[in-house]
């Protein structure tokens, strides 16, 4: 991989490049939009709290199983809040911060530049803290928004409904394409992570 030694100056955390590159913030912009519109479809809305259960948490996930913390965090993030600020612009903030949260959970977790070739148990780990993030996350907002009996009643579905097709969808991602995907595009990837048999590869990447 020629052009790791380039990119190795502007690592910042375990191997995974900041935003500095036009494909990184084209990646970043292209899950933004992927997230917004999972987030769109569907949505079922809790009059109790002004949410609404949805999709969006498999982009977010998705994003972070396969590009990592930095790419997963951003993208899921912006594009949650995005959608947010159509359907519901008071939790554009929480969400932004939340969903952030969870897609960094999850790239940092299941690390695919050191684990994408297969699914593991990092990946069953990295969804299911993330979506708790999520999910408690949330809890938090709404209490402190709307009361406890409130926020309890959308916990029950986020905890269920959305915590299961975001980490069940992530997974069987994670176990039919993501390995297909990076080994592909490796022209890709070597400008979004550098992988873990590179001899740029220190010590305090693994």
């Amino acid at each position: 991989m020629p052009e790791n030694k380039q990119f190795s100056k502007n690592r910042t955390f375990y191997g995974y490049i900041l935003p500095t590159n036009a494909l990184i913030v084209s990646i970043i912009g292209i899950f933004a939009a992927l997230t917004c519109v999972l987030t769109f479809i569907v949505p079922i809305t809790i009059p109790a709290t002004q949410g609404y259960i949805n999709l969006g948490d498999i982009g977010v996930m998705i994003s972070g199983l396969l590009f990592g913390p930095i790419i997963g965090g951003i993208a899921g993030g912006f594009g949650s809040a995005l959608a947010d600020l159509f359907i519901a612009p008071i939790y554009a903030i929480p969400t932004l911060i939340i969903k952030g949260l969870e897609g960094f959970i999850v790239g940092f977790i299941a690390n695919p530049k050191k684990h994408h070739l297969k699914l593991n148990y990092r990946d069953f780990l990295a969804v299911i803290f993330g979506g708790l993030v999520m999910v408690f996350g949330y809890l938090i907002v709404e209490i402190v928004l709307y009361g406890f009996p409130s926020a309890l009643f959308e916990f029950f579905f986020n905890g269920t409904i959305q915590f299961g097709l975001g980490v069940s969808s992530a997974l069987i991602f994670a176990f039919v394409a993501r390995k297909n995907i990076v080994d592909s595009l490796p022209q890709v990837f070597d400008k979004v992570f550098l992988q873990f048999n590179s001899p740029e590869i220190s010590l305090e990447d693994t």
